[in-house]
């Protein structure tokens, strides 16, 4: 991974649990989970959106939404 030997990812490991401690990894890859998780859903919505007919026009769709 990287050419990162084991030595160095346990130094790294070492490093960010001095840094964040240990009760806040948890919740640091809770907050990125979570943000990954609004971010495809965000992606999710835009898609369903593009689905409505293309070669309709905005306003068209407005119409037929009254």
């Amino acid at each position: 991974m990287f050419g990162l030997g084991a030595k160095e990812l346990i130094i790294i490991a070492a490093v960010v649990i001095l840094l964040f401690g240990s009760k806040k990894i948890p919740e640091l890859t809770k907050g990125i989970a979570e943000g990954i998780r609004n971010l495809k859903g965000g992606f999710k919505d835009v898609d369903d959106t593009k689905s409505v007919d293309d070669t309709k026009s905005v306003d068209d769709v407005d119409k037929e939404k009254v």
